[in-house]
């Protein structure tokens, strides 16, 4: 699963950028949303990791696009080009199992997005950071494949006795 990339060939760096950049505080609020609905505490500090982690992802592209990009401001697309997933929003009659299995998705086609996004980049010390998020993004998969079989047990608890609520 580690190591594949997601050919950019087709986009151009602002273009790219943007989507990141869109990505991670799309996910970041998703992370943050979750982590203010749930009851779980350890769940709950996940989560709130989660977004942190996105938030840091934030700054760094948005540092990048003022580097590269130095007289342009940063306006996000409505809708971007590239294929990024974005995790489901939580609705009201939605397990919490999709969500995190919505942003499993989505945190590993961002793995393979910083992979494809580190080869366009020459600048040694910029190429190494986007590896690193490429692993980070592979290491938020597993923290929440390691809390979907909880997710899921606890469910199927709610399923068999009422009013066992647990998540949002």
């Amino acid at each position: 699963m580690q190591g594949e990339k997601m050919d950019l060939s087709t986009y151009n760096l602002e273009e790219l950028l943007l989507a990141a950049i869109k990505s991670e505080i799309e996910s970041r609020h998703v992370y943050q949303t979750l982590a203010d609905m749930v009851k779980n505490v350890f769940l709950k500090d996940r989560l709130t990791f989660l977004a942190g982690e996105e938030n840091k992802h934030r700054i760094f592209i948005e540092g990048l696009f003022r580097k590269k990009f130095p007289n342009k401001e940063i306006v996000l697309p409505d809708e971007t080009p590239v294929p990024l997933p974005t995790i489901q929003m939580p609705g009201e009659n939605t397990l919490l199992s999709e969500v995190v299995e919505s942003a499993m998705e989505a945190e590993k086609a961002s793995s393979e997005f910083y992979s494809g996004l580190a080869d366009i980049f020459d600048d040694s010390s910029i190429k190494k950071t986007l590896q690193y998020f490429a692993a980070m993004e592979m290491n938020h998969y597993r923290i929440l494949e390691a809390e979907l079989e909880s997710i899921k047990r606890f469910e199927d608890f709610d399923v068999e006795w009422p009013m066992m609520h647990v998540g949002p």
